[in-house]
């Protein structure tokens, strides 16, 4: 299994200028327990914005630099070998950014995201989610709290 997680807004906004836009605890708690322990895989832009390597999982940097070095991360130059280097892991995880989630859907499994009520400028956006190709298996909303700005759903697609 090889699955894409993200956090996305109404208008398919993931981010702007290298850097999320909204701020979801429920989310963030919700990202660290389904990836602890897992192969993440991202792209050296979305690497190099969470500052260092997330904890409790094996983080796999996808950069065309030959010579990058990512201290504690496996370094790999294209998404097929981040895959083989989480062969391992029985569900890794695409982490982004939008580059990577738009070859990711080719070959992802299950969309594992968080969908933001909201629109949001950004520069940065996730594919189009193909009804024809992914399947809505399940969904739990959220209503906004002193905690969370804004409504959210935590939403799991599955290939058909």
């Amino acid at each position: 299994m090889l699955t894409i997680i993200a956090a996305i807004a109404k208008n398919n906004a993931l981010g702007k200028d290298n850097k999320l836009i909204w701020h979801l605890p429920a989310d963030l708690k919700r990202f660290k327990k389904v990836t602890s322990g897992h192969h993440v895989i991202m792209g050296r832009k979305t690497y190099e914005s969470l500052g260092k390597p997330l904890p409790n999982r094996t983080n796999i940097i996808i950069s065309r630099d030959k010579n990058y070095i990512a201290n504690d991360c496996v370094v790999v130059h294209s998404l097929t070998d981040a895959i083989k280097a989480a062969a391992t892991d029985n569900n890794p995880f695409i982490l982004g950014g939008a580059e990577i989630y738009k070859q990711a859907m080719e070959v992802a499994d299950i969309l594992d995201l968080t969908f933001v009520h909201h629109e949001f400028d950004a520069d940065a956006f996730f594919p189009k989610i193909d009804a024809d190709i992914w399947k809505e298996e399940s969904k739990v909303d959220f209503n906004a709290d002193e905690k969370n700005k804004y409504t959210y759903s935590f939403v799991k697609y599955t290939r058909s």
